[in-house]
């Protein structure tokens, strides 16, 4: 039976409840519960208002409905499988069934006592939604199944280190680890947008003959669909459901300067000062891990930072920078207050073995960010011992969490087990700081390596995590920064030069660090990090002296032509200040990235489907970054419709052609539509002057 409600319907049949609500504009949500145990969580989603969540009843019959909420349309046939159009009656997403033609197919295979059906007759026996009960019986595996259409791109996802921005054929792990971020919301060629709204433990596969979602551990089946006349459209709704970013500070939209690790106040003052007698204004810079004595205490090490607000006043006043500074979710078994862990149930526990969730430095556990009393009492030592000294902005390190091993089956979390919820701990930690932070008078930015749907309301800036310092991991970073704003978090960012290893007196990595440079100056932040060769021995033998440090990681660090180039990069990137917080302004009012596919701006033209490795920084600038060594020029794809000004030598192209754009080692190709020329009089000049 099926029955109507305000902004939902729903149908019993046999052991499965089946729950589609109109979700926002031209929007469904669809649940799925097993043993008809509803549950009321929303996950990634925020409740919406019923002014743009209108479900209107087109057709129904004994066991079919068919239900429209704006553009969006959604049927459930006589065989329980749903299907979505859109406002022209277009299949936009179907369910997958290969069952046989017979009502009530119980397995029978005597034909005598079946009726038959005028549907597509199959003895897979593959239904559309699948729950198998877990050993235990408190769970179930599930296995979700969609009709794949084999000319269908996908876009999103989140960052995954691979080089492909079109995910149709891939298959992607459901889960956070250190460099990837599973943010399961994709943009579809088809026209629509979807969502798979379950944080915990799977795998999607988008093959060419099936979309397949596989959890290991759930009791809900939840995911959301949209639609829209655009790209745009469907962005913006989106973020309408699951937050929106906050708006970026226009001061943070320079130069960050962060390395492993600046290990006192002088060594943190003197790269600030150098960048100040350089007439070079940063707009953060880094104190990175073990300034404090051990993990979970949350404090400066006096023995190496004696006066912390000394040094913060000074940075603030005297050089306008604001530094940000790593906080980690690891707590040290002999921190002074790791019996307040214990006392309080703040950490993460195992199902087997010895309770050691990371090894460094000592023995650790990992705070459980899941857990609201936790995030509480953290924020309180972090208010103190940071925040009230002047501390605004923070890095939220190992947020995946960083496993020693990633055996998620293993974990418990406040939330439940880790293969039902692990997704939810990076945006736990994200959201301690949101809450402590979003009464004062700035925005929260947040710098995390790991992100989960949603993060980007608590202001989370993603970065690439802990990649190789070589061009073939350069190679995976473009097409990925692409894919998570197509999942909907607009802030993304980089290690420039990658992050393990790179020695600066090696030719090769000089050369890396300038085309990562180039390429960074235009993305959200451009910020310089890493673990640079060789390293430094330790300050000492104890408390945060006792971790090591690596080379220097500063533009002059890489011989006096890169830093000519990136200085050059620097005054390019000060003249798109205003550029780039227009565009910020944008993703926060509207969730649009500021880094596209050429197809996101021109989806007419059928070429930019095809390029990658190429986007538009907003609507008015495109940029092919040089990703290979010793390469001096590519080929670039202009589209249609434009004419196109190169900024470096202002020489004038057409669109819908191909060209191959020269690359000196002072440049990547980087191209302004010619209408808009006189906004960029300032850019053009500072790029073209040799």
């Amino acid at each position: 039976m099926i029955k109507v409600f305000d902004t939902y319907i729903e149908k019993r049949y046999d052991t499965e409840l089946l729950r589609i609500d109109a979700w926002g504009k031209d929007s469904f949500r669809v649940r799925s519960f097993a043993d008809r145990k509803f549950t009321d969580e929303n996950y990634a989603l925020n409740k919406v208002s019923d002014s743009t969540s209108i479900l209107q009843v087109v057709d129904q019959k004994e066991n079919e409905i068919t239900v429209k909420n704006g553009k969006l349309t959604v049927v459930i046939d006589h065989r329980d499988r749903i299907t979505f159009y859109d406002e022209n009656n277009k299949v936009l997403l179907q369910e997958f069934i290969r069952l046989r033609a017979v009502k009530h197919d119980d397995g029978a295979e005597d034909v005598g006592t079946i009726e038959i059906t005028k549907d597509f007759n199959s003895t897979l026996k593959l239904k559309s939604r699948e729950f198998k009960t877990n050993l235990g019986g408190g769970s179930f595996e599930t296995t979700t199944r969609f009709e794949s259409n084999p000319k269908e791109k996908i876009f999103g996802m989140g960052q995954y280190q691979h080089e492909f921005l079109n995910l149709k054929n891939t298959k992607l792990e459901l889960a956070q680890r250190n460099s990837q971020m599973s943010i399961p919301f994709y943009i579809s060629s088809l026209g629509y947008g979807f969502l798979w709204n379950n944080p915990g433990i799977g795998e999607v596969t988008f093959a060419k003959n099936i979309t397949e979602w596989h959890m290991e551990s759930t009791n809900v089946i939840d995911y959301w669909i949209t639609t829209g006349d655009t790209l745009k459209d469907i962005s913006k709704n989106y973020a309408d459901v699951t937050g929106k970013v906050p708006l970026m500070p226009k001061k943070l939209l320079g130069l960050w300067q962060s390395k492993l690790r600046y290990r006192t106040p002088d060594e943190v003052l003197d790269v600030v000062k150098r960048y100040h007698e350089k007439g070079i204004q940063l707009s953060t810079i880094a104190i990175d891990y073990f300034h404090w004595p051990k993990q979970g205490e949350y404090r400066f090490d006096e023995d190496f930072w004696p006066e912390p607000e000394k040094l913060i006043k000074e940075l603030k006043e005297d050089y306008n920078v604001d530094p940000i500074i790593s906080i980690w979710p690891t707590v040290q078994s002999d921190a002074d207050n790791y019996n307040d862990y214990l006392e309080g149930g703040y950490l993460i526990n195992v199902n087997r073995g010895v309770r050691l969730t990371m090894l460094i430095q000592g023995t650790t556990v990992f705070l459980d960010t899941t857990n609201p009393e936790a995030r509480d009492y953290v924020w309180d030592r972090i208010k103190k011992n940071y925040k009230d000294l002047g501390i605004n902005y923070y890095w939220v390190d190992v947020a995946e969490p960083g496993y020693a091993v990633y055996d998620f089956d293993n974990y418990r979390y406040h939330s439940g087990q880790a293969l039902e919820t692990a997704n939810l701990y990076p945006n736990g930690f994200l959201k301690m700081v949101y809450d402590g932070m979003k009464n004062e008078n700035h925005e929260v930015v947040t710098l995390v390596r790991g992100a989960w749907a949603g993060a980007q309301k608590y202001g989370a800036l993603g970065w690439s995590g802990d990649i190789d310092s070589s061009f073939e991991a350069f190679n995976n970073q473009v097409n990925t920064g692409l894919n998570v704003g197509m999942a909907g978090m607009p802030w993304w960012t980089t290690d420039i030069g990658g992050f393990h290893g790179g020695n600066p007196e090696d030719e090769e990595f000089r050369e890396l660090m300038v085309r990562w440079f180039q390429y960074s100056t235009f993305s959200p932040i451009l910020r310089m990090h890493g673990d640079r060769l060789p390293h430094s021995k330790p300050l000492s033998n104890s408390g945060g002296g006792s971790m090591p440090t690596g080379a220097p990681n500063e533009i002059w660090s890489f011989g006096k032509e890169a830093e000519k180039i990136m200085t050059k990069y620097l005054h390019i990137r000060e003249a798109l200040r205003d550029y780039i917080y227009d565009l910020m302004i944008e993703a926060h009012e509207d969730g649009i990235p500021l880094m596209r596919p050429l197809f996101y701006e021109f989806p007419e033209d059928d070429q930019t489907w095809e390029k990658d490795n190429i986007y538009m920084f907003g609507e008015d600038m495109l940029v092919a970054p040089i990703m290979n060594y010793k390469d001096r020029q590519r080929e670039v794809y202009l589209p249609d419709g434009e004419k196109w000004v190169n900024i470096f030598t202002k020489n004038e192209y057409e669109g819908g052609q191909s060209y191959i754009i020269d690359a000196p080692i002072e440049s990547i190709p980087v191209f302004i539509k010619k209408s808009s020329t006189d906004y960029f009089n300032d850019l053009l000049k500072i790029a073209s002057d040799s």
